[in-house]
């Protein structure tokens, strides 16, 4: 790979240093700590809940809020919040987003601490056409934002206003998807534009987003950004998101997944946790990502020193999975593996299994399996005297494996725990092997002895700090050296939370993941049920779009602008179709959030007016201004039309078929 330079280090953390942007009193990027923010959910002409809102989030951690001013009249009203605040002993600054109203926009600026745009709908209007420009063309149309947008930067400098330039995947203008394309490339170059305006006229209290809902796509994006940034000399600080990330579990696995990626990397200086639910639940977690750096870069250095230009096939900035050989299910076209450890016990038996995927029905002698049922089961020495399903593979301890098993027909390997145990084995004839790697193992000697032994899915771990970077640059040494067996990605965390392992391994495993890195993943927690284990890793799984196990929600979070409540809608449409694998619904509040923010949806639910819902396939509308009691029944009838519906039940009693499943 070329320089490709976006943070300090790939094997190392360390935070990258930005300029220092002033939001009213409080600073951001620098050497300042990485900022919360929010967004308040109520009318922003409703004054009393707004500012009452307001103060439940900045109890809750919220550094900064963010408010929709939607129109000339929300803007004026700034000001009687901002006065009411005040009132009550609260100075937070105030950030007004603003997507089609720049004039709005402007008076917001003479009252608030900063102003959001969008890029793609601040000056363009979305049709979603196809228009080729010429050169000279282009030149006009960059022209004509410059007319439209340097009236908002010069009241900014004025008035001491910060300004975020954010970037959503989903609004790309037409002109932008016309040169650049529905890409990280068009959503850095979107910025860019704006951002380039603002130099010229001399203004710099800028901070820059990146937002998707779709993690491989925002991680991207924020990294090319920084990139391009660097050639151009820039170094404004970053705010980062995963936008319409959903409520719940599934909306903490996307945001840390795409939020952590970028945190493990140094990058970002301030966050918002986008989920469907009431902002002051937001900050908790956001402030739970951020603290998790606080001094890190004080701590031992991690990671093997890496030459990348001796890796070609890797960028940051487009995905690509590293090529691997294929040894049991694993590795080459298979989708990643899971691995549940039930090891630590005497005996395994059938009602273990039950909570992690798989049901046995003594009527019909059978096993069903979930569509979240692990692949293979670590037993370590615990004894399995059950008959097994036939998908269902073994892993013990390498003094446990008995050769006589392979031919009872069992699929069952030995784990070795570390490289020596390996070279000083006695050849059992087992189909494949486990073998245990962390940093230490990485020398040169013991990765040309690897590379020739066929029969070696490798493990990697590391109790190192940097546990991330330790084991991408062990990746980086498995390329560099030509290594092309599967991996699985193994981290066992101890004295933490169930809620800080959600977002703790959403982060350490989704990192490696939209990189590229890992064939299945093998995680445990002393605190953390084995079934909410085994549901955190394929939501992992999921969030990073490496392997589909359930119905995808892109909801967005909600805001003065929406016209439904967002959280109880989501719940009704997930609670009848949570069972259709692999469909993605959005579940979009008001048109702003609507065809353009849904992305790759495959559906669309979103709020066209009072009691009114527009239905989508796609970015195509099917059916406009539905009465939202009947809304629901409707996208559930278009999804019947399309042929991807099946009955609960249906779903529940066929066994599950991965993609690319290869039974070896």
């Amino acid at each position: 790979m070329t320089d490709n330079k976006y943070c300090n280090s790939l094997t190392n953390y360390s935070r990258l240093k930005t300029r220092e942007v002033y939001i009213g009193k409080i600073p951001l990027g620098g050497d300042n700590p990485v900022r919360i923010q929010s967004m308040t959910t109520t009318d922003t002409m409703n004054t009393v809940a707004t500012v009452e809102q307001t103060i439940r989030m900045v109890e809750a951690g919220c550094e900064y809020v963010r408010i929709t001013a939607p129109s000339i009249k929300e803007a004026a009203n700034l000001a009687e919040i901002k006065k009411e605040l005040k009132l009550r002993g609260y100075d937070v600054p105030l950030i007004a987003d603003i997507h089609f109203t720049p004039n709005a926009a402007e008076l917001a600026a003479k009252i608030v601490e900063k102003v959001r745009i969008n890029p793609g709908n601040y000056v363009d209007k979305k049709k979603f056409e196809s228009i080729e420009f010429t050169d000279n063309e282009y030149a006009e149309e960059l022209e004509r934002i410059r007319t439209r947008f340097t009236p908002l930067v010069k009241i900014c400098k004025e008035h001491g206003t910060a300004m975020r330039i954010g970037t959503n995947h989903g609004s790309l203008s037409d002109r932008i998807m016309s040169r650049f394309g529905d890409s990280p490339s068009g959503m850095v170059e979107s910025a860019l534009e704006f951002l380039r305006i603002c130099r010229d006229l001399d203004f710099h209290n800028i901070v820059l987003s990146m937002k998707s809902s779709n993690t491989k796509v925002m991680v991207e994006a924020y990294r090319l950004l920084v990139y391009r940034m660097h050639i151009e000399g820039m170094n404004y600080p970053l705010h980062l998101g995963v936008t319409e990330a959903g409520g719940g579990e599934d909306g903490r696995i996307k945001s840390a997944l795409g939020i952590g990626s970028l945190l493990e990397d140094g990058l970002g200086d301030t966050i918002r946790v986008s989920l469907t639910e009431d902002p002051e639940f937001e900050a908790p977690v956001a402030i739970a990502l951020a603290n998790r750096y606080n001094f890190r870069d004080r701590k031992e250095d991690s990671g093997i020193a890496v030459n990348l230009s001796d890796i070609p096939d890797f960028s940051p900035f487009d995905y690509k999975r590293r090529k691997t050989s294929s040894l049991a299910g694993i590795g080459e076209d298979n989708v990643p593996g899971v691995v549940a450890d039930f090891s630590g016990r005497k005996e395994l038996t059938m009602e273990d299994l039950k909570p992690v995927g798989y049901l046995y029905n003594a009527e019909t002698d059978k096993w069903l399996i979930s569509d979240s049922a692990p692949d293979f089961i670590f037993l370590g020495n615990t004894e399995c005297n059950i008959n097994l399903p036939a998908t269902l593979r073994l892993i013990v301890n390498a003094e446990k494996f008995k050769p006589e098993s392979l031919t009872a027909g069992l699929k069952i390997y030995p784990f070795y725990k570390n490289l020596g145990a390996y070279k000083k084995r006695v050849d059992t004839g087992a189909l494949c092997n486990f073998v245990y790697m962390d940093l230490p193992d990485g020398t040169d000697e013991n990765l040309e002895y690897i590379k020739g032994e066929s029969r070696v899915i490798l493990v990697l771990g590391s109790g190192r700090e940097h546990w991330m970077p330790t084991l991408r640059s062990m990746f980086f040494k498995l390329m560099e050296k030509g290594i092309d067996h599967p991996v699985i990605i193994r981290k066992d965390y101890k004295s933490i939370t169930p809620e800080d392992f959600t977002l703790y391994a959403s982060t350490d495993i989704g990192g490696l993941l939209v990189d590229g890195f890992g064939d299945g993943a093998w995680l445990s927690c002393g605190s953390t049920e084995h079934k909410d284990v085994n549901r955190v890793l394929f939501g992992i799984l999921q969030a990073a779009r490496v392997r589909i196990s359930r119905t995808e929600y892109i909801a967005c979070p909600s805001c003065g602008r929406t016209l439904f409540d967002l959280q109880e809608t989501t719940e009704m449409i997930r609670k009848q179709t949570e069972h259709l694998k692999g469909v993605k619904i959005a579940i979009m509040g008001c048109i702003v959030n609507g065809p353009g923010e849904m992305a790759d949806a495959d559906y669309g639910y979103v709020g066209s007016g009072v009691g009114k819902i527009t239905l989508y396939r796609g970015k195509e509308i099917i059916k406009r201004n539905v009465n939202s009691e009947n809304a629901v029944r409707d996208l559930i009838e278009l999804i019947k039309e399309d042929g991807r519906w099946v009955e609960k039940e249906q779903k529940l009693s066929r066994p599950r078929r991965d993609e690319a499943w290869n039974a070896s």
